[in-house]
């Protein structure tokens, strides 16, 4: 080889060498935050949809896709340290799970993009300007438990005509428990009923709600939207049996686990959703511009040993409309 020639070779290299090394670092494996309010064994079913969710759309944890997981094991009063801990990373995006988890990242970042699911209207809470162009650095899917209280009480009267006196259990660590307190009570008004509020935030504090629901003698329970009590579904069966309490839940979780009856949309579809909307980012797309997924098919599951053990006949017309009777 000539030695002008030999030069020329060793320049194209030295040139190409930035390039490539550019190319390397633009291909870098992006980093997925996953931000949950909930215990860390509570959970795997829903993340795993996500995680197949997000594969269809190319992108496969441990392969080309890493996940970093922050679970606040129910303290809420975490998540805003973890947000900003992911921020630090960097992250891609953030998954913020439940509306403790979105409302943290929110306030954590104003460019990373979220991708969230909420149980209330994501505008009333700040999360976006509207359903349909967002707007900001967030977006998700709204499953629309919180707005079920009307719903959740009108079954909870063709369960037991005579209830008078119906307790609401919310988490007074959830930003939505005062709207939905105020929705529930409103409601109870318009049909004649009187509501019990009463308020827990760790496991103890289940326990006391319903030493207290028994004391003032009430006639059944509403378990308001919140990913502890998700957590504690099983706790919370297992109380309603022991005091003798029929229970009306927001997801098929609690029926699926010992509670009476639940209504509400499906967490499985919501994760599969965020996995949808996670992918998307990842390849490009604006929050801004990705309206608020509406989860609009609602489930009724009806628990019948349950009713059994409780002594209660459901009636023919909801057996007849239920999603899935668990016999």
């Amino acid at each position: 080889m000539k030695r002008r020639d030999f030069i020329k070779v060793i320049s194209g290299v030295a040139v190409a060498w930035p390039v490539a090394a550019r190319a390397q670092q633009q291909v870098a494996t992006p980093i997925v935050g996953f931000l949950l309010p909930d215990p860390s064994d509570s959970s795997a079913p829903r993340i795993a949809e996500f995680r197949k969710s997000l594969s269809e759309s190319g992108y496969v944890e441990g392969q080309n896709v890493a996940i970093e997981y922050r679970w606040a094991e129910g303290r809420y009063d975490r998540l805003p340290a973890m947000a900003a801990d992911l921020v630090r990373r960097p992250v891609a995006a953030i998954v913020a799970a439940t509306i403790p988890a979105a409302v943290a990242a929110k306030a954590a970042t104003a460019t990373i993009p979220i991708v969230f699911s909420t149980a209330a209207d994501p505008a009333e809470i700040g999360l976006v300007t509207n359903l349909a162009r967002p707007g900001g650095n967030a977006t998700g899917v709204n499953v629309f438990v919180a707005e079920l209280g009307a719903k959740h009480l009108g079954l909870v009267r063709e369960l037991v005509p005579t209830a008078q006196r119906i307790g609401f259990l919310v988490n007074p660590n959830n930003a939505n428990s005062g709207i939905t307190t105020k929705d529930v009570t409103t409601a109870a008004s318009a049909i004649g009923v009187q509501i019990d509020t009463v308020r827990a935030s760790n496991s103890q504090e289940i326990e006391d709600a319903f030493v207290r629901l028994v004391r003032n003698r009430a006639d059944a329970l509403v378990v308001g939207a919140d990913p502890f009590f998700t957590s504690r579904r099983v706790q919370l069966a297992i109380l309603a049996a022991r005091k003798a309490i029929p229970a009306v839940y927001n997801l098929r979780e609690f029926a699926e686990t010992g509670g009476l009856m639940s209504y509400g949309t499906s967490l499985t579809e919501a994760y599969r959703q965020l996995g949808v909307y996670a992918g998307r980012i990842l390849k490009g797309a604006k929050p801004s511009e990705l309206p608020v997924v509406q989860l609009n098919k609602f489930e009724l599951v009806i628990n019948l040993p349950t009713a059994r053990a409780l002594d209660i006949d459901i009636p023919p017309t909801l057996l007849t409309v239920a999603d899935v009777v668990i016999e």
